[in-house]
């Protein structure tokens, strides 16, 4: 028996990516593939820690067999992570799989199954781990009613970005400000990547900074990418060594609550 269904891919963000460039980046953009279609995010440049906040939305998937059989075990989905080249063809850098959480037309689109939450996939190149990738995928059935029926994909908006659609609110982490503080003991030619971007900000030669929009979950925070290199002559960077900090955790620092001081002291 023939059944259609709709696959949201929730492509958030990967990190701890192979470097797969001289500079000790990557350009990394994901292909998702499912039964006979596939779709891929946009290319992102020099970062192992991508941020993709991207939905990809897979209509009119045709699936063959019972109901039950489907929401008990759907078929699985191979993402593949590339890295693109300016020229010539894009160099693999990794395999994960993953399962879809299923909806059947006839089930309430409500918790505790829904909407699914974002977890980590591991992904392999060979036998080696390759990094992460922090995604939720979720197998809408469309019913009788067509796709009027399926739950909307509730925003948020970017016009910035044009036809990209990005995680749902409900599914995308809530966020707040974070910013990092890194100084160098001795002076060296370091790169900081945090967050998928730079960290160029500069209090004196020892001393940058960055503000980044992080997740409030700690566990969902980028490492830190470490890059010491060389320069040479012609504006030429040769890449020394890197170093990723995996955790900030125990480097963060919360600002006493004010309104607490003030309670203990008039209280």
């Amino acid at each position: 028996e023939k059944q259609v269904f709709q696959l949201r891919a929730h492509m958030y963000q990967a990190r701890s990516l192979f470097a797969a460039d001289s500079s000790g980046l990557s350009d990394p953009f994901a292909r998702v593939f499912f039964i006979s279609q596939s779709q891929c995010t946009e290319v992102l440049n020099e970062t192992l820690c991508p941020t993709w906040d991207q939905l990809l939305v897979f209509d009119n998937v045709e699936l063959y067999g019972e109901a039950h059989e489907m929401r008990d075990d759907p078929p699985i989905i191979v993402i593949e992570i590339y890295d693109q080249d300016t020229v010539g063809k894009a160099d693999f850098m990794g395999r994960t799989f993953a399962k879809p959480v299923v909806k059947m037309s006839d089930e309430q689109y409500c918790p505790p199954r829904f909407p699914p939450q974002l977890e980590y996939y591991q992904i392999y190149r060979g036998n080696s781990t390759a990094g992460d990738l922090l995604a939720a995928f979720e197998l809408l059935q469309i019913g009788p009613g067509g796709k009027s029926d399926l739950p909307p994909i509730d925003g948020p908006t970017d016009m910035d970005r044009g036809p990209i659609l990005p995680v749902p609110l409900g599914i995308r982490p809530v966020l707040s400000k974070y910013r990092v503080e890194v100084i160098a003991l001795e002076h060296h030619m370091l790169s900081i990547a945090w967050a998928g971007g730079p960290v160029h900000g500069s209090l004196d030669k020892q001393h940058t900074f960055a503000s980044q929009d992080l997740p409030e979950n700690e566990l969902l925070h980028p490492p830190l990418n470490i890059r010491v290199v060389d320069c040479r002559a012609f504006g030429r960077y040769t890449l020394v060594g890197s170093h990723a900090v995996s955790s900030l955790r125990k480097f963060i620092y919360r600002p006493p609550d004010k309104k607490a001081q003030h309670w203990n002291m008039t209280g």
